[in-house]
C-alpha cells in the first residue's frame, strides 16, 4: 500500500488557509434555497459558531482532519490491510495543536469499499461548514457533534475505548467482510487531539445512523433494560432532537413485514460477533419516518443491489450466511429498512466497552441495588440475548 511509513510519526500538515484548497463535495456550492431548507432541517440542533463554548476544538478538529484525509487521498489504499495499517500512528503538527490519526490506512480503506469518496469526506469535516451539536440523554461525558450535512457523526472517546475499538479492528473488518449489510455503525476514522503541550483527547468518526434526517418522527437508543432507561420527552411543539430510550417505547412496535426476519437473523449474527469479542453496554439506534406513496410496495424505491463484501467481491460464504437483503436505492441504505407503512433507520453503536474488571464490579453493585430489574451491565452473553429478545418482542 501506498501509504506513509507504519508506526508513529509526525509531519507539518498542510491546511486550507497556508495555500490548500478546500475541496467541495461533488453537488456543488449551495444555493440561498438549499440553505434555507437545510436550517429547517436542523431543529434542534445547535451550529457551533464564533462564541460558542466548543468552537475553538471543532475549528482545530476540522483544521485537522482535512489535513489527515489529504493524506490518504494522496495515498489511496492499494490492497487489503496489512499488520502495519492497524497499528499506524500518524501525528500532525499544525498551528497551536497536533491532531494523530490512529490506523489511517485501515480506515481509508474501509471509506473506499463503502463507496465513500474521499473528496466528500475531506468537504463534509473540514471547514467548509461549522459542526453541529445535539443535546444527548448519555449519561457519558462525552461530546457529540454532527457534521454540518448530518452525514457523519463525531463523539469523544476515553483512551481505554479507543485502545478496545483499535483491538477489535481487524475483526470488526472481517465480519463486515463476512456480513456486508451487518447493521454495525460504520467506523471510518480514530484521532487524538492535543492543544499546546495539554493532555489528548480521542474521537471517533462514523456514518450516521439517522441521516437522512429530514422526515424523523422519533429516535430511539434502546439497550434492552428497564433501569435508568426513560427520557423525559420533550414538550409538544419544541423544536429539541431528543433521543428516547426503552421504557419510552413501550406499547408500541416496529412493523416490518417481511423484513422481520432478516433482522432477526442478523442482529443474532451482530451480537454474536460482540459477545465474542466480551463487549457490553452497546445500543440498538432506531427512528422512523412514514413512506411516501412512490416508496412502498413491489412499484416503490427498492432495488437489489449487488451483493458485495466490504471489500468490493463476493464473499466466499454462502449467500444465505451472509443474511443479503433489499436494500433502499438511496443515502444510507446499509442502516435503512423499510417496512409496509414506515421506513427504519437501525445500526448498533458504541462497541468499546468491555466486559473487564471495572464491569464486574458495577455488576456486583447493581444487582445488589436492582434487585429483580434488568440493568445494562450484565455479562456479554446475556445483553446479547436480552437485546434480540427485545427486537423480537417489538417486531412484527
Amino acid at each position: 500500500m501506498a501509504a506513509p511509513s507504519p508506526g508513529p510519526h509526525e509531519v507539518l500538515a498542510p491546511s486550507p488557509e497556508a495555500g490548500g484548497k478546500v475541496i467541495t463535495s461533488r453537488s456543488g456550492r449551495r444555493g440561498l434555497l438549499w440553505r434555507l431548507r437545510d436550517k429547517q432541517l436542523r431543529l434542534g440542533l445547535f451550529e457551533i459558531s464564533p462564541g460558542h463554548e466548543l468552537h475553538r476544538l471543532t475549528c482545530m478538529m476540522q483544521a485537522g482532519l482535512w489535513a489527515a484525509t489529504q493524506v490518504s487521498m494522496d495515498h489511496p489504499p492499494r490492497g487489503l490491510p496489512t499488520e502495519d495499517d492497524f497499528s499506524e500512528v500518524l501525528t500532525q503538527v499544525h498551528k497551536g495543536f497536533e491532531l494523530g490519526t490512529l490506523a489511517g490506512p485501515a480506515f481509508a480503506w474501509l471509506r473506499h469499499t463503502l463507496g465513500l469518496a474521499e473528496e466528500d469526506y475531506q468537504a463534509a469535516l473540514g471547514p467548509g461548514g461549522p459542526y453541529l451539536q445535539f443535546l444527548s440523554t448519555s449519561k457519558s461525558s462525552a461530546s457529540f457533534f454532527l457534521s454540518h450535512d448530518q452525514r457523519f457523526f463525531l463523539k469523544t472517546q476515553r483512551r481505554r475505548e479507543v485502545r478496545a475499538l483499535l483491538a477489535h479492528l481487524p475483526r470488526y473488518l472481517q465480519h463486515l467482510q463476512r456480513h456486508p449489510h451487518s447493521l454495525l455503525a460504520r467506523l471510518l476514522g480514530v484521532h487524538s487531539l492535543r492543544v499546546a503541550r495539554g493532555k489528548k483527547k480521542y474521537f471517533i468518526i462514523m456514518q450516521s445512523v439517522f441521516y437522512p434526517a429530514g422526515l424523523i418522527a422519533e429516535r430511539y437508543d434502546i439497550k434492552g433494560c428497564e433501569v435508568s432507561r426513560w427520557v423525559e420527552p420533550a414538550p409538544e411543539g419544541s423544536p429539541l432532537v431528543l433521543v428516547l430510550k426503552d421504557l419510552n417505547f413501550q406499547g408500541k412496535t416496529i412493523d416490518l413485514g417481511p423484513q422481520r426476519s432478516w433482522l432477526l437473523r442478523q442482529m443474532e449474527l451482530d451480537t454474536a460477533f460482540l459477545r465474542d469479542l466480551n463487549l457490553l453496554d452497546y445500543s440498538l439506534l432506531m427512528a422512523s419516518q412514514h413512506l411516501q406513496e412512490d416508496e412502498r410496495g413491489p412499484g416503490g424505491s427498492l432495488i437489489f443491489r449487488t451483493a458485495r463484501s466490504v471489500q468490493g467481491v463476493q464473499s466466499l460464504d454462502e449467500p444465505g450466511a451472509q443474511n443479503l437483503r433489499l436494500l433502499p436505492d438511496g443515502p444510507n441504505a446499509l442502516h435503512i429498512l423499510d417496512g409496509p407503512e414506515q421506513r427504519y433507520f437501525l445500526g448498533l453503536v458504541d462497541l468499546a466497552t468491555v466486559y473487564g474488571l471495572r464491569k464486574r464490579l458495577e455488576y456486583l453493585w447493581k444487582a445488589l441495588r436492582y434487585p429483580n430489574r434488568a440493568f445494562s451491565t450484565v455479562s456479554p452473553a446475556l445483553y446479547a440475548r436480552r437485546l434480540c429478545q427485545w427486537v423480537e418482542a417489538h417486531t412484527e
